[in-house]
């Protein structure tokens, strides 16, 4: 019996997670875009957000997809802290539904219809001609598949309805609501779901595993349940430990607003005042055919009621946050300091503070790439770790530049600064792209690390060849964009001559070594990676040099692009 309740609970739970990622991925693909679109334009005011945020989870059935997705447009500058905050917590209103779709289809055996799901669901994957109706097939199958998770663990629950040793334990641990929160977090970190540990706790009280005293059951679910909010927290918490510092406070926003609500709630529950007001606003009599539905109450109405007590206190909360997670000294120093926008009116002075700041982006994007290949050389994985925080803020610097830029070109400009304004704009998104190119060179470095590749010898002279070549090309670039220094910017076209021939000649060594069996396949395709990646560096770095002998006009001037850019 012990072995087909593990082995019922395992596979059951693995069903129900996989479904839940196919289902959630579906709707992803169906109205992903849509969602984002949304979710960056209505954002503004706190209450919209919070709406935003619910219908968005709702949608694509996920908590941990709003939030993710948040961090993600925080971590871009695209959504501040505190809009940041309302989302999130209409994220958690939103993860409600999963539970509340459990508990209703429970009532019309909808697993009855779990397998039919998958099959049509697969024939719409197979055979569907567009995109969409093959993401409408993955919704089918993840939804066969979630419900025949359910099933399965409620068979493999069956037994705990006749184990008194079984209930009694569990009742004890919900009537220490501590422990049983603690047990309710961990639950989901581990399972990284709040829905799979909702459902789990649905199909435990539904299986009489809280007892057959519905309401005791119900009084007992409940501190599980807070202990998934809590647990649910870590998703945004892992997926921010590579983001910038305000995507960090966005993940620990999210954090410190389900402990509070917790904290607090804990009275109540404890007073068992709770699940009084659950089972007062619940339709139906609490019994063995509404526990489910039950609970998707008690779920919500924490996270309905918490977030209801947080909209007024946003600011508080982003107070606290930004106590927990300072702004540091080195993010002071990331914030454009020349775009001073009482200059705007001085077009003249305003295009030189902007001239300032590129420069500054030059030198930004030359250290990110010469620790990206100083740490693909050296193997050195804290070099590359912190290529991406530098990259980051060459994101910050294009769209502070470009949105100061696009500000000056509404003013009354001469045909000077007219005809300079979108060369420097070009400019930008050039040393833009280096930057990206510098993140492509960590990710090959990394992988190269990851699987213990080392280059030879003569791998890696080139590599320290290409690496001084592109240097040399960065600093003529910054002194011809400082001083607006011609010969610099010619003598930089040099160098791009130079790592055209290296590229063309590293790759017939390249050849050569494969060939004698000096190197391994994957080595060698990281090496042709690298030498790439520097020699489209070189492309735009020609384009900026490029611009500057043409006297920052387009006359003349041909913008060399690379295709592969």
């Amino acid at each position: 019996m012990v072995k087909d309740m593990i082995f019922g609970t395992v596979g059951g739970l693995g069903l129900f997670l996989f479904g839940m990622g196919l289902m959630s991925d579906g709707l992803k693909k169906v109205a992903g875009q849509k969602l984002k679109s949304l979710l960056e334009a209505l954002t503004k005011h706190r209450i919209i957000a919070v709406i935003v945020g619910a219908l968005t989870t709702a949608l694509v059935q996920s908590s941990s997809a709003t939030t993710v997705m948040t961090v993600g447009f925080v971590n871009a500058g695209l959504l501040t802290l505190k809009q940041a905050l309302c989302v999130v917590l209409g994220a958690n209103i939103g993860t409600t539904i999963t539970a509340g779709l459990v508990s209703i289809l429970a009532v019309f055996k909808i697993t009855d219809y779990a397998l039919p799901a998958v099959g049509v669901g697969f024939l719409f994957t197979v055979l569907g001609k567009t995109h969409k109706t093959r993401s409408v097939g993955e919704i089918l199958v993840g939804f066969g598949l979630l419900f025949l998770g359910i099933h399965f663990m409620k068979e493999a629950f069956g037994p705990l309805r006749d184990n008194t040793d079984v209930q009694a334990a569990l009742i004890w641990l919900g009537h220490n609501p501590l422990l049983a929160v603690l047990a309710g977090t961990i639950i989901t970190m581990l399972l990284q779901s709040s829905s799979a540990s909702i459902a789990m706790i649905q199909i435990l009280a539904v299986g009489g595993a809280f007892g057959t005293d519905w309401e005791t059951a119900l009084r007992v679910a409940i501190p599980f349940i807070l202990g998934d909010n809590i647990g649910t927290t870590i998703t945004a918490q892992l997926a921010a430990l590579r983001a910038s510092r305000n995507a960090r406070r966005a993940a620990m926003g999210h954090t410190m607003f389900n402990v509070f609500g917790v904290l607090y709630m804990l009275v109540p529950v404890w007073l068992g005042w709770y699940s009084k007001v659950v089972v007062w606003i619940t339709p139906g009599q609490l019994d063995e055919g509404t526990i489910m539905r039950h609970i998707f109450f008690a779920h919500l109405v924490f996270n309905a009621f918490n977030t209801v007590v947080f909209i007024p206190l946003i600011n508080v909360l982003a107070v606290a946050v930004m106590k927990l997670v300072p702004v540091t000294e080195a993010e002071l120093a990331q914030k454009p300091v020349t775009l001073e926008k009482h200059l705007l009116n001085t077009p003249v002075i305003a295009l030189e503070q902007a001239k300032r700041e590129i420069v500054r982006m030059a030198k930004t994007a030359k250290k990110a790439l010469r620790l990206a290949i100083g740490g693909i050389i050296d193997n050195k994985r804290k070099k590359l770790a912190s290529v991406r925080e530098i990259e980051d803020f060459i994101d910050i610097l294009q769209l502070e530049i470009t949105s100061y830029l696009s500000t000056l070109s509404r003013r009354n400009l001469s045909d000077e600064v007219s005809n300079e304004l979108p060369v420097l704009l070009h400019t930008v998104n050039d040393l833009e792209r280096i930057g990206d190119h510098a993140v492509n060179i960590v990710e090959i470095g990394e992988r190269k690390i990851d699987q213990k590749l080392s280059f030879t010898d003569s791998a890696l002279a080139e590599a320290e060849k290409l690496r001084k070549e592109i240097d040399q090309m960065l600093d003529k670039i910054i002194a011809a964009l400082e001083d607006n220094d011609i010969e610099a910017a010619k003598s930089a076209l040099v160098n791009e001559d130079n790592l055209n021939r290296m590229q063309i000649e590293f790759r017939r060594h390249h050849v050569e070594r494969m060939a004698g069996g000096v190197c391994s396949p994957q080595a060698g395709l990281i090496f042709i990676d690298l030498v790439d990646n520097v020699e489209k560096t070189g492309d735009h770095l020609t384009n900026i040099a490029q611009a500057i002998v043409g006297g920052l006009q387009w006359e003349g001037v041909k913008p060399k692009i690379s295709l592969d850019s």
